[in-house]
């Protein structure tokens, strides 16, 4: 008891050598450009494709490969720490995402452009967890919610504006600009983290000796996420289990993902510390960001689709609609982190989940006629919900965890997250399509050759054709009537997958009260 007192004094003692929120500062920059890379390469696949003579599906890959590499790393980032140093560690992750992304902009060919972009997925994975643990453990707890808010703001927004700048840098310049704009950034976050962070007196560095490497555990981690990434990244686009590939893909990943749980749970050493999730105000907060992520990056990507498919905006046009969200997010996140200093998560959460399903079912009354403006406001409400939700949730994911295990909860939070948003795609664009069949098929069997009212508005349309030049006939009068069925079925099934998300956001409140009560600014209640 003597010791352990002790070792919770000095955890409580101890204070950074230069002001915190220069480290909160220095870490956030390499963690935005990382998350900003999961998003800024999409629009830019066309181009790559036609630079590097690849074709469009083999393109994709340059997206999954990223995805997949980032998956294995996160939840292993607390465990590599732990042997390497957490400022090594974290350096080492800066050092590797920012060669290799020097590396992808000079790729030759599709094949190292992909095998550059595991490694930047690999530096990548190790960013996020690791500024996490370092802001939990520079900051006490009653400051923890200002600390997340500054993280709030890398990760919350860069995956709205990577399309946007991705479209723009692609547009004004190369392709390959989208990966050296890293450099930069890289080397002075290196700079800084070199100069500004150290790890805590309490933070155990193991000897070589004594490390032992669960390399069974490790395999099959990486077997089972990268399986389950690839899954969730090509179900759709192969017409899932319709596809042996994703078939054999899914058995694996649930396989290994099994085995993992079974094996990790009982070793002594695990990679995973899966005895984490005996703490349920951490195991609930893992729940709520899986479903942030499903929320924001599936909207994130409904919105834009939608705006340039079903509206006609250009690519900029829908990026600078989404922007206001981002600003409002950048406004609201040190509020929210202010008032949980005042009250504690458990309020804030409700009201961000709250107002995040709201603007969701808001959605749902969209409609094709709709102005700039209308999906602007409907933007920014969202981002007062989800502003709401990130801070207090990650706050309390640590309120009753003991400071040691800080690197492994951030890993394993910051891996719910992505794959409640790679979950969240492959839902959405999987609902869209589907739905979309669905909505078609009602529609178009109350189009019938004996309707009066149907006959009717064929002979106006071809009589329209006509006096434009058109040819007689009404061919062309059926090809408009069937695009306006086509869209309106399409925007039926939008209408679907936002009202899908809301339920689903809506879902997850009772949740919140099956969370431990913690005092205003996320401690124990409890000692």
């Amino acid at each position: 008891m003597g010791a352990s007192a002790a070792t919770i004094d000095q955890a409580d003692d101890w204070r950074p050598a230069v002001n915190p929120w220069i480290i909160a500062l220095a870490v956030t920059l390499a963690t935005f450009m990382e998350v900003l890379d999961t998003s800024i390469a999409n629009v830019s696949l066309p181009h790559i494709a036609g630079s590097l003579s690849a074709g469009q599906d083999e393109s994709t890959w340059v997206l999954t490969s990223y995805l997949v590499s980032n998956a294995i790393v996160l939840p292993l980032s607390g465990w590599l720490s732990s042997i390497v140093g957490r400022k090594n560690f974290y350096m080492g992750c800066v050092a590797l995402f920012t060669i290799s992304s020097f590396l992808c902009g000079l790729a030759p060919n599709l094949a190292i452009l992909i095998l550059c972009r595991v490694l930047q997925g690999i530096g990548g994975g190790g960013l996020q967890p690791s500024e996490q643990a370092i802001l939990a453990d520079t900051f006490p707890p009653a400051k923890r919610g200002m600390a997340f808010a500054i993280y709030g703001v890398a990760v919350v927004t860069a995956p709205a504006i990577g399309p946007t700048l991705g479209g723009w840098i692609t547009d004004n310049f190369s392709w390959r600009w989208i990966f050296f704009i890293n450099i930069p950034v890289g080397i002075i976050s290196l700079l800084l983290t070199s100069r500004l962070i150290q790890d805590p007196p309490y933070f155990r560095r193991r000897k070589v000796g004594e490390t032992h490497i669960d390399y069974i555990g490790l395999s099959f981690v990486a077997l089972g996420l990268g399986t389950l990434q690839i899954v969730l990244d090509k179900g759709q686009r192969d017409d899932w289990f319709e596809s042996q590939f994703i078939t054999i893909l899914t058995m694996i990943a649930v396989a290994a993902l099994l085995f993992v749980i079974f094996w990790e749970w009982k070793q002594k050493d695990p990679i995973i510390d899966l005895h984490l999730f005996r703490e349920r105000t951490f195991a609930i907060s893992n729940l709520l960001m899986f479903m942030l992520g499903f929320a924001l990056l599936g909207s994130t990507l409904l919105l834009p689709l939608f705006m340039q498919t079903m509206l006609g905006y250009t690519a900029q046009q829908s990026g600078l609609a989404l922007m206001p969200g981002g600003f409002m997010i950048m406004a609201l996140l040190p509020l929210v982190g202010f008032l949980l200093s005042r009250y504690t998560p458990r309020w804030l959460l409700i009201f961000g989940l709250v107002v995040l399903s709201a603007s969701l079912f808001h959605m749902t009354t969209f409609n094709l006629e709709i102005d700039f403006r209308t999906t602007v406001v409907a933007r920014m409400l969202q981002a007062v919900g989800m502003a709401f939700l990130f801070v207090p949730i990650n706050t309390a994911a640590y309120a009753f965890l003991p400071r040691d295990k800080n690197n492994a909860a951030s890993g394993l939070m910051n891996l719910a997250r992505n794959m409640g948003g790679s979950v969240g795609i492959s839902v959405v664009t999987t609902m869209l399509d589907r739905r979309a069949q669905v909505h078609l098929t009602n529609l178009s069997s109350h189009l019938s050759a004996s309707s009066s009212e149907l006959q009717s508005r064929l002979k106006g349309l071809a009589l329209m054709l006509q006096s434009h030049g058109g040819p007689p006939g009404s061919p062309g009068a059926y090809a408009i009537l069937q695009g306006t069925v086509q869209k309106q079925a399409a925007m039926l099934s939008y209408i679907d997958c936002f009202w899908f998300l809301g339920v689903a956001i809506l879902c997850m409140i009772p949740a919140v009260f099956l969370m431990k009560r913690s005092k205003p600014g996320g401690g124990m209640a409890v000692h």
